[in-house]
């Protein structure tokens, strides 16, 4: 307990000389982890290729080897997306409002650091760079504390960042590694209210539940994907299989990746045997319900489970409903508030699942495979936020800000 709490204070006490740093200050501290990454990434690729092995060894499912895999290219696109953020307005000490009061007062609301943020997450050896150089543009520390499966990567990683900072005006303290991968670490991590200002899961359901369940930090909840397309009755077939194939199989293992397709019954009629024989072409796995094994009896009947379960690999179930009001109450009650999509020429339709579906992202006529804070324009993102207070959908910057108000007077008293 220690050394996690030496750690929390370390940050803490960094808190103020982040606040304070100028906006050329935080962009040279990202720009100098980017060309660290870059300089030190056969480091980094040797040292993931161990997380690798373990992994591999542990007989991990090629979604969770996917997360944890990093190589060259990977390592260059995380160092370009630390350039791009330096290229992004900084949200610090952003005046949101002004205004005067009758009796002379002059307020002001402006955007300010939130201070210490706690990263939990699995498997991701890129949130460790992303979290952290997201906390640096808006001014806080952060305390990562990765899963044991990439611990290799993530001190890596850490120790590239924190080489880099010692040559800028950032403290090297404010990004840290709990490097303890033990449960009972972790638990006391999620009571560190003295020092930790928030908390953000990044992971499994069981992950997300556990932190929310037992943390008395505030937590900032990031949910699983159980993300749904519908195709309605009116929508263009070449379309409505492309964006199937895209957000089922470009990249199966991310949390924006759809899970169910429900199909209008009459669009099926005419059009199913292109969407099933294209996600065969793409050695998708199908579970189906009863109307669709009557056409095609050669797949299995989805259970219960199915239409609830975040697959993150290449198998979909699919269900035919008779409008866009089963459409919209199936997503309601299955699904988990991440990512959904509707593919129709009907305007009505759209706009009627535009507004009624309860998601973070909800689309017309796109894959859900641009829930992501670089598609956003954000940069990078420290998670996707699920829950509606604070922040929803891909948290980029000015997720990772609070607000004060200050107010100048002329001798005011009440």
């Amino acid at each position: 307990m220690q050394d996690l709490l030496i750690i929390a204070q370390q940050a803490k006490a960094t808190t103020t000389a982040l606040s304070q740093a100028t906006t050329e200050q935080k962009n040279d501290a990202i720009k100098q982890i980017a060309n660290q990454l870059i300089q030190q990434q056969d480091y980094v690729i040797a040292e993931n290729a161990k997380d690798i092995a373990k992994a591999e060894e542990s007989g991990f499912s090629t979604s969770i080897m996917d997360r944890l895999r990093l190589d060259n290219q990977r390592i260059i696109d995380m160092a370009e997306a630390l350039n791009q953020l330096t290229q992004l307005n900084d949200p610090i000490g952003t005046v949101q409002d002004a205004w005067d009061r009758p009796n002379g007062l002059s307020i002001k609301k402006v955007t300010v650091p939130i201070g210490v943020v706690g990263m939990i997450y699995e498997a991701r050896p890129n949130v460790t760079v992303d979290a952290a150089s997201l906390c640096l543009k808006t001014g806080n520390a952060v305390i990562l504390r990765g899963s044991s499966s990439a611990i290799y990567s993530n001190i890596a990683l850490v120790n590239v960042m924190q080489q880099a900072l010692q040559n800028t005006a950032i403290p090297v303290e404010a990004v840290q590694l709990i490097e303890d991968t033990n449960r009972e670490t972790a638990e006391k991590m999620f009571r560190l209210n003295e020092y930790l200002d928030v908390l953000i899961p990044r992971g499994s359901k069981n992950l997300i539940d556990t932190v929310v369940a037992k943390s008395s930090v505030p937590v900032i909840e990031t949910g699983a994907g159980n993300c749904h397309l519908f195709i309605d009755q009116t929508a263009d077939a070449e379309m409505s299989v492309n964006i199937a194939i895209n957000a089922k199989t470009q990249r199966p293992s991310v949390c924006n990746a759809i899970e169910t397709i429900l199909v209008d019954k009459q669009w099926f009629e005419e059009n199913g045997d292109q969407l099933i024989n294209a996600l065969y072409d793409h050695e998708v796995q199908m579970v189906v319900d009863e109307v669709i094994a009557s056409f095609r009896k050669e797949l299995p009947l989805a259970t219960e489970e199915d239409w609830q379960e975040e697959f993150l690999a290449k198998k979909v179930a699919i269900k035919t409903v008779n409008n866009v009001k089963e459409a919209i109450q199936h997503i309601n009650y299955y699904g988990t508030k991440h990512s959904e999509a509707i593919i129709t020429e009907n305007d009505q339709h759209a706009l009627q699942f535009l507004n009624e579906v309860d998601a973070a992202c909800v689309y017309h006529n796109a894959s859900t495979r641009f829930t992501d804070g670089f598609e956003f324009g954000f940069g990078a993102e420290i998670g996707i936020s699920t829950q509606k207070l604070h922040a929803r959908g891909p948290m980029g910057l000015d997720a990772l800000t609070s607000t004060k108000y200050t107010l100048h007077g002329e001798g005011q008293i009440k």
